[in-house]
């Protein structure tokens, strides 16, 4: 059995393209890329839910292994696009975040929801 079990390894290590794919050098991006998909996807629910300090420790996380992405010898593409993704969500999670608590998002959001009852009962009458 053992020798079966070596046998297909070497069978796959000889293929450049299965060797990849059998590789840490793949699924290690690929199973990361849950981070930057709920990031996206957070993007669409509430800023009020956003904690700044989360966003920021993320945001640097991904610069940090961006960098690392292209230090490692062979250069990991996979990784790099990765954090990319995960980078410009959290810039824009970020950028949510500071208009909702520091920029008047919060109080545009108030007074819209004020004036739309009014605005309402104006294009009832």
């Amino acid at each position: 059995m053992a020798a079966v079990v070596k046998a297909l390894n070497a069978k796959i290590r000889s293929n450049p393209v299965a060797n990849y794919l059998c590789s840490t050098h793949f699924w290690g991006p690929a199973s990361n890329f849950g981070i930057p998909v709920a990031a996206v996807l957070d993007t669409q629910k509430s800023p009020e839910l956003i904690s700044g300090q989360m966003t920021g420790a993320l945001t640097i996380y991904a610069f940090v292994f961006m960098r690392y992405a292209l230090a490692v010898t062979p250069r990991n593409y996979l990784l790099f696009g990765c954090h990319f993704v995960n980078a410009g969500a959290q810039l824009t999670q970020g950028y949510r975040y500071l208009d909702w608590h520091y920029w008047g998002g919060k109080d545009k959001a108030v007074e819209k929801a004020l004036t739309a009852p009014v605005a309402a009962a104006a294009v009832a009458k």
